[in-house]
């Protein structure tokens, strides 16, 4: 079998492509080219002639199934060449090449795309790119919407929170577990921006955001929006109703008449 190879039609190419010619010689090579393959695989991992293709003048590639469980869907790829006015063809390269239906590992991603939260452990070292979009420099200008951000002109630091930066912590904290749709914020008495342990953060997240600071609560020590709520509201007591068990009646007035097994009914009566 023959396959044909592929040409570049680019309008840039000026003169004519031409398919080089199969020389004869390499392509009659087979064994040659099975004999390569076997040598750097193992003979019983290497099926069918597949094909050639010519890559040059005097050069074929021939192409084997491969065998190998490993590699399913592989296929060995062993390139022929004859020397000019040489009688005989020699080996050029052997190369195992994925086919249609191989199995390939998926496309590499930039460590900095795969970092998931939580991915980052003791001793680890996170840089941030130079252009962060998160991040501004410590002396940027502020427009009217963070004039109240004007004192915090970030000395001492070469960069500050952006503005983008701001906007895709507050979307994340508000839709995470320290947000309003918990369950237990629904079920809470009270939001946390009345709770006596609740401590606004600086700048502008001071207006949707804080920290709780009670001991008790399940988010103590961690950042939850000021409409987030929990039981440990610090007015929990006199925001939830409670109801207290009513003290027993005792009727001091009445009696009952119980007959005594060993006394009859007129006896019990005082009845002679």
């Amino acid at each position: 079998m023959y396959v044909s190879p592929v040409r570049s039609t680019s309008p840039a190419v000026t003169r004519r492509s031409r398919t080089p010619a199969i020389d004869p010689i390499a392509a009659e090579a087979v064994d040659l080219a099975r004999a390569a393959a076997e040598d750097t695989s193992r003979p019983e991992f290497v099926g069918d002639h597949l094909g050639m293709v010519p890559e040059g003048d005097r050069v074929v590639t021939h192409y084997f199934t491969c065998l190998d469980p490993a590699y399913h869907g592989w296929r060995w790829a062993i390139s022929v060449v004859r020397a000019s006015r040489a009688k005989h063809a020699t080996v050029n390269e052997s190369v195992l090449l994925p086919g249609e239906d191989a199995m390939l590992a998926p496309e590499w991603v930039p460590w900095s795309d795969r970092l998931r939260p939580g991915d980052l452990g003791p001793g680890d070292l996170l840089p941030t790119t130079p252009d962060d979009p998160r991040l501004a420099p410590g002396f940027t200008q502020t427009d009217e919407v963070d004039a109240e951000l004007g004192w915090e002109l970030g000395l001492g630091k070469p960069r500050v929170l952006s503005a983008e930066g701001r906007d895709e912590a507050a979307i994340r904290w508000y839709g995470g577990d320290a947000g309003p749709e918990t369950p237990v914020a629904r079920s809470a008495p009270a939001q946390c921006g009345t709770c006596g342990f609740f401590a606004a953060l600086a700048g502008s997240l001071r207006q949707a955001f804080g920290v709780c600071a009670n001991e008790y609560a399940p988010d103590d020590g961690k950042v939850v929006s000021v409409d987030h709520g929990c039981g440990a509201h610090s007015e929990a007591v006199v925001l939830s109703p409670t109801t207290e068990a009513a003290p027993p009646i005792v009727d001091e007035m009445g009696y009952d008449v119980m007959p005594s097994a060993t006394l009859t009914d007129e006896e019990a009566l005082g009845h002679s």
